[in-house]
C-alpha cells in the first residue's frame, strides 16, 4: 500500500503527505473536487475558454455556440461571477452595455483551459470525425438520384397461357 502510494505521489510530482484528497472525511476539501465544482460544466469551461479571447458582450458569448440559450447563458454567468471568475462590467454608453471579462482568478485558468483543447484535439476530435464518416456512409443516397428501389414480388404460381 505505502509502495502504491510512493509511486503516484512520483508520477504526480508531490510527495505522499501533501495530497489532501486522501485526508479524513470533511477535514480538508480535495483541490481538484473544489476546481471541479467552479468550472465543472461544460458551459462554465466553455465559457471562460471563450473569454480568455478577451471581454464580450452578452450576445456576442450567446452566438459564440449555436447550443447555448439565453436562459443558460445567464445562469453561469451569475455563477462565475459570484465564484469570482468572471467580472461582469457596465458601460455606460447610451444604450448601456455589459461586458463581462474573466478576473484574474478566471485568468488562472488560461493553461487548464488551453490543454483540455489541445486534448480533446488530438483524441476527441479524431474519434468523432471517424464516428461521423461511418454515419456518413451509411446514409448514402442511391447510386442514381431519383430512382426507386426496385421490388421484385415472386409469383407462386406458374404464368399460364403458355
Amino acid at each position: 500500500m505505502e509502495a502504491e502510494r510512493g509511486r503516484r505521489a512520483s508520477l504526480t510530482g508531490a510527495s505522499a503527505g501533501s495530497d489532501q484528497c486522501e485526508t479524513g472525511a470533511g477535514r480538508a476539501l480535495c483541490p481538484v473536487l473544489a476546481a471541479v465544482g467552479v468550472i465543472g460544466t461544460e458551459w462554465r469551461l466553455a465559457i471562460v475558454h471563450r473569454l480568455l479571447e478577451g471581454p464580450q458582450r452578452f450576445s456576442e458569448i450567446l452566438k459564440s455556440n449555436p447550443r447555448l440559450n439565453a436562459k443558460t447563458l445567464s445562469a453561469t454567468l451569475k455563477f462565475l461571477e459570484g465564484q469570482g471568475v468572471v467580472q461582469r462590467t457596465v458601460v455606460s454608453t447610451r444604450p448601456f452595455s455589459v461586458v463581462y471579462s474573466l478576473t484574474e482568478m478566471g485568468l488562472g485558468l488560461a493553461p487548464a483551459a488551453r490543454e483540455l483543447r489541445l486534448w480533446g484535439e488530438r483524441w476527441l476530435l479524431p474519434r468523432a470525425s471517424a464516428t461521423g464518416r461511418a454515419q456518413h456512409a451509411a446514409r448514402r443516397p442511391p447510386a442514381i438520384q431519383g430512382e426507386l428501389p426496385r421490388v421484385v414480388i415472386a409469383n407462386s404460381e406458374p404464368p399460364r397461357g403458355r
